[in-house]
Parts: C-alpha cells; structure tokens; sequence
C-alpha cells in the first residue's frame, strides 16, 4: 500500500467516524457494555477529535510533509501495546505506524478492543492489502520495535521483555493546570472539560490545580456543576460516595459541590472524582518546577495549553513528550 493509498483511508475514516449509522451506533452501544467508562458521549467526543485533528487531509499531509514520508521506507514490523483508559487511547500509535508504512501488530486492552477492532475491519474492508499490514493478537513476538503504554507496574515489565528491542516504554502520567485568579467564569467552564472529560481517566485530564494564596474556590466550585448529571453514574457516583466517606472518616478538610471533592494535597494524580489542589506564592517558580516533572503530560494556562484544550491533542502532540514518527523513520 502507498502513501497515497494510506492518506485517502485515513481522510475517508475521518469521514466515517463523523456519520451518524445504525452501524457505528451499534458499535459504540456494544464498547459501552464492555466498558461502562465509555459512554456514548464521550466515545463520540473521542472520534470528532480524531477526525478533526488527526485525520483532516490538510492536516494529515502537512504532518507528512514535515517528516518528509515517502514510500522508500524499510517496512519493520511494530508491536503495539495499547492503553484502555479512554476510548481509541491508542488510536494515534496505530496512526503512526500505518502512515509512516510499517506493519503492525496490536495487543489491545480489554477495555477498549471493540472501537479499535471495527476501525481495522473498516480499513481492510475498503482496502483489502490493510489486512497485510495491520492485525490484532493476544501476544507479541518477533516485532522488530514496540510501543508499549500501560502504568507504572505494567512498563517494568514492558522494559524487561521488550528493552532489548528498539522501543518506546510509557507509564502513568497526568496533567495540571495553574490559576491566577482572574480567570473568567468561561474560562474556568473550560477548565471544567479539562477535568470531567472522560471522567478524568486520561492522561492529558487535570487532576491537580495550583492556586494563588487566599484563593476563593467559590466560583470554581460554581463552574464545575456543569457536570453535575455525572451524579446520575452509577460508575463515577460510586467513586465519587467512596472518596467522600474516606475524607470525612479521617476528618481530612475537603470542599465539594456533589458531584466533585477539592482536598489539598501535593500529589498530581488524584482518583476519579477528586482534584487535587496546592497553594503558590511564585507563579513563575510554579510552571518552571511542573515542566521539570516526568509525571507531567500537560500543563494547562498561562503561556501553555489554553483552558479546554487540554483533550483535543493534534498530530503533533506526542505521549511523554517522545516523537513518535523521528522513532519509526529511525528505524
């Protein structure tokens, strides 16, 4: 398959993702019975996303023309090991290897193996020599490079079976976003998607919020209700009534508006239904010790990733911050 022919599937799968068919609705009802974290409003979230800033065709051929991708390349064979925290979490590895003309070979998690599976049915069902360059398995051998997302636990294991190879390696990352108080009441509603999108279970979600001293959450609480009806979850409900039982049986001080709980804390990762919280005296200091930190995906405010943004990632937005095309071309 040429470039050519890679580009035209993924602009026409873009398209695709885009309709409103009793097929696709069929398969984003049977991913949220697998995975009740996958509603249909974020699954639709995910795949508007993806076919506006992964799959646009202008897009698309200036990310192609800025690595300088041809089809004089020496297709490798890339072992995938794909995340499930959110839906298609994986969908940009999978990007990448099929735009830059390698093959793959994909291990997906359990959580999110009906979205993935259908797009690749699709792409060989449009074109039949798909099917020679992307498949699915249980397990991975004989790859001449992987890629491999999971938590902390799952990359020492990754970096042991696969270190050996050419390989990129993630674990647990998270993202925050600095205030200055005078945010708007908009652009704190926008900071609401940052947190809630996806329940707050991917990597590029806020879960921690640095706050100058004397900081009046009142207005921030107030702007969060827009997600109130996550009450009505049974799923994020249950996390939701467990954390709040924690806090007030060790009688640790929270604020919460029902539907999330505000507690201080210095660790950036926070459970489902919880956002952690630090005051600062020196804003500046704030951002340069965050863009140090290797449990850091993005940072979200002044000077950084405008408040809302942080779930609409584009081409060039690689996971941990590593160039995933330079790695494939490199090869």
């Amino acid at each position: 398959m040429n470039l050519e022919e890679r580009i035209t599937l993924m602009v026409k799968l873009g398209n695709y993702l885009l309709e409103e068919s009793e097929e696709l609705e069929a398969v984003k009802k049977k991913a949220f019975e697998k995975n009740k974290w996958f509603t249909e409003e974020f699954i639709n979230y995910s795949f508007k996303n993806i076919s506006t800033h992964f799959l646009n065709e202008e897009k698309l051929k200036a990310w192609v023309q800025h690595y300088h991708i041809d089809d004089n390349i020496h297709a490798q064979t890339i072992g995938i090991v794909m995340a499930g925290n959110i839906p298609l979490v994986g969908f940009h590895d999978f990007l990448s290897v099929f735009i830059t003309g390698h093959h793959q070979r994909i291990k997906l998690s359990d959580k999110d193996e009906v979205l993935i599976k259908h797009i690749i049915e699709k792409i060989v069902q449009w074109n039949k020599k798909a099917a020679a360059v992307v498949s699915i398995k249980s397990m991975l051998k004989d790859c001449d490079a992987y890629i491999a997302t999971g938590s902390n636990n799952s990359a020492r294991y990754f970096q042991l079976y696969f270190g050996k190879y050419p390989s990129i390696i993630r674990s647990n990352k998270t993202s925050v976003a600095v205030l200055s108080a005078d945010e708007t009441f908009g652009q704190l509603d926008c900071l609401a998607d940052d947190v809630f999108i996806y329940f707050g279970l991917g990597c590029r979600n806020v879960t921690k919020i640095y706050v100058p001293e004397n900081y009046d959450f009142k207005m921030l609480l107030n702007s969060f209700k827009k997600y109130n009806y996550f009450s009505d979850l049974t799923k994020y409900r249950n996390n939701y009534d467990y954390n709040l039982a924690l806090f007030i049986m060790n009688n640790q001080y929270y604020m919460t508006n029902e539907n999330i709980i505000l507690v201080k804390n210095d660790n950036v990762f926070s459970p489902v239904s919880v956002l952690n919280y630090s005051f600062y005296q020196d804003e500046k200091a704030v951002f340069e010790e965050l863009e140090q930190d290797k449990n850091i995906q993005c940072i979200v405010g002044e000077k950084h990733i405008p408040f809302g943004k942080s779930q609409e990632p584009g081409l060039f937005d690689y996971a941990d911050g590593i160039d995933t095309i330079q790695f494939l071309l490199g090869l």
